[in-house]
C-alpha cells in the first residue's frame, strides 16, 4: 500500500498544526504553575501582606489574611470572566477571529506577569490588581484556546488530543518552575536576595508565557469568514443575540446541561486545591519552601505521565467512567490533606494529584468538546468558561470565608469533598449518545 505526496504532505501541515496547539498549553501553564499554584500565594503571605493582614475600611473589614484575600481576587477576577466570555465566544465564532481573540488575551496576561516583578513588600494593591488582571486574561485566553479543539481533532481523537496538550503543559510549565526553584534555592550564588529571586522568577513567567506562544500563532491555521467584515457595533449586536440562542438552546439539550452543572460543581473543588495547596501548606501547615516548590515540580512531571495515562484509559474504558474515577480519587486527596502534618505526607499527596489532575481537566474538556458543534465551538466553549468560572467563584470564596470565621484552613480543604461528590452524582446521569445526537442536530441547524 503506497501513501500519496498530497497524503503526506496533509498530515505533515496537520501535525504542525497540532503542534503549534499544544506549544500554547506548553506556553502558558508558566503562570498556572508559577503564579496560581505556587509562588505567588506564598509570596502574597509571607512578603507583601502585613503579618497582621490588611484592613478594606468602605466595608468595615480588618486583619484580612493573605489566603483569604487570595481566595477573593480568584474569586472576582472569575467572577470578570463569568461576564465577558460567553459574548466574546459568540463574536469569535461569527468573525472567525478565535485567534485574535486567544493573541490578545495571551499578550495581555503575559504583560500583567511581567510586571510582577515590580511588586514589592507593602504593594498590596498593585500585586492583586495584577493578579485578577493576568488570572483574567489566563482564563480567557483558554476559552478561544480550548475552542480550536473540535476544529483540529476528530471525536474519537479528542480524548488523545487534549491529554497530549495537557502533557505539553506539565513539561513546559514544570521546566520554567525548575529553573525557577534552582534560583530561589541558590538565590545567593548569584548576588540576589531570595525575595529578589522570586520577583525574577514571577517576571519570567510573562517571558515564557508570550515567547513559546509565538509558535502557537505562527501555526495554528483559522478559516477566514467569507465576505466583507460587518461594523463593530453590529459584531458586538450579533455576539448578544448568539448568545441569548444559545442559552435557550442549551436548556433545551437536557444531556449537555446535567455535564455543566456536574462540570460546575466538581471543577469547583480541582480549581480551589490547584489555587490554595500551596497556601494552605505555607500558612496552615508551615511547610518550608523547599518542600513546597519541591513537591508541586514532581507534580508536573508526574502529571504528564497521568493526562496521557488517564487518555489511553478513557479510550477503553471511556471518558466518562475515567472523570468519575478521578473524582473518587480527589475526594480522598482532600479528606488526605485534612489529616496532613507531615512535609512527607505533602510529597506523597503530590504524587496522587499529578496522577489525577491532567487526566480530569484533559478528559473534561473532550468529553464536553464532543456534544458540541464545531460551528459555533467558542461560543460554546465561551459558555463553558461560565460553568467553569462560575464554579471557581464559589470555592476559593467559600475556603476563604472558612478560613476567616475558624481560624483554620483545614475545615475548608475538608468542605471540598461536597463538591466531588456531588458533581460525580450528577455526572453518572449524562448519556453520551443521547448527547451527540443533539450536537448533530444542532450543527445541522446552524450550517444551513
Amino acid at each position: 500500500m503506497t501513501v500519496s505526496t498530497a497524503t503526506l504532505a496533509g498530515r505533515t501541515a496537520h501535525d504542525r498544526v497540532l503542534h503549534g496547539w499544544y506549544m500554547y498549553d506548553w506556553a502558558n501553564s508558566a503562570f498556572a504553575v508559577t503564579i496560581l499554584a505556587a509562588l505567588f500565594g506564598p509570596y502574597l503571605s509571607k512578603v507583601v501582606v502585613p503579618e497582621g493582614g490588611v484592613a478594606i475600611p468602605l466595608l468595615g473589614i480588618s486583619g484580612l489574611s493573605a489566603t483569604s484575600l487570595y481566595g477573593y481576587a480568584l474569586g472576582f477576577s472569575a467572577f470578570l470572566v463569568l461576564l465577558s466570555s460567553p459574548v466574546l465566544g459568540a463574536i469569535a465564532d461569527y468573525t472567525t477571529a478565535k485567534k485574535r481573540f486567544l493573541m490578545f488575551f495571551c499578550y495581555l496576561g503575559s504583560a500583567s506577569s511581567l510586571l510582577m516583578f515590580f511588586v514589592d513588600a507593602g504593594d498590596v494593591t498593585l500585586a492583586i490588581v495584577l493578579f485578577m488582571l493576568a488570572n483574567f486574561s489566563f482564563v480567557s485566553a483558554n476559552v478561544f484556546y480550548d475552542a480550536f479543539l473540535p476544529h483540529i481533532a476528530a471525536p474519537d481523537k479528542q480524548d488523545l488530543v487534549s491529554g497530549k496538550g495537557y502533557a505539553y503543559g506539565y513539561v513546559g510549565g514544570g521546566l520554567l518552575f525548575m529553573l525557577q526553584l534552582v534560583l530561589v534555592q541558590f538565590h545567593d550564588v548569584v548576588g540576589l536576595s531570595e525575595i529578589m529571586a522570586v520577583r525574577v522568577s514571577l517576571g519570567s513567567v510573562g517571558l515564557w508565557w508570550g515567547g513559546f506562544s509565538i509558535i502557537t500563532f505562527q501555526r495554528l491555521i483559522e478559516p477566514r469568514a467569507a465576505g466583507k467584515r460587518p461594523p463593530l457595533l453590529t459584531i458586538v449586536n450579533t455576539g448578544f443575540r448568539r448568545l441569548s440562542q444559545t442559552m435557550r438552546t442549551v436548556r433545551s439539550l437536557k444531556q449537555m446541561g446535567l455535564f455543566l452543572l456536574a462540570f460546575m460543581i466538581y471543577n469547583d473543588g480541582i480549581q480551589t486545591v490547584i489555587a490554595m495547596a500551596t497556601i494552605y501548606g505555607s500558612e496552615e501547615l508551615h511547610f518550608d519552601t523547599l518542600t513546597l516548590m519541591g513537591a508541586l515540580l514532581m507534580i508536573q512531571f508526574v502529571g504528564m505521565v497521568g493526562s496521557q495515562m488517564f487518555a489511553m484509559l478513557a479510550s477503553r474504558f471511556g471518558t466518562k467512567r475515567m472523570v468519575l474515577v478521578s473524582l473518587v480519587v480527589w475526594t480522598g486527596v482532600v479528606v488526605y490533606a485534612f489529616y496532613m502534618t507531615e512535609p512527607l505526607e505533602f510529597w506523597i499527596l503530590g504524587g496522587v494529584v499529578g496522577l489525577v489532575l491532567g487526566g480530569s481537566q484533559a478528559l473534561s474538556r473532550s468529553l464536553y468538546s464532543r456534544i458540541i458543534p464545531p460551528a459555533a465551538s467558542a461560543e460554546f466553549f465561551g459558555f463553558f468558561s461560565v460553568f467553569e468560572k462560575f464554579s471557581a467563584i464559589w470555592g476559593p470564596i467559600a475556603f476563604a470565608l472558612i478560613r476567616q470565621l475558624t481560624g483554620s484552613a483545614r475545615l475548608s480543604i475538608l468542605s471540598l469533598v461536597a463538591f466531588f461528590v456531588v458533581g460525580g452524582i450528577i455526572l453518572t446521569f449524562v448519556r453520551m449518545r443521547e448527547a451527540e445526537d443533539d450536537r448533530d442536530r444542532l450543527q445541522a441547524i446552524l450550517s444551513e
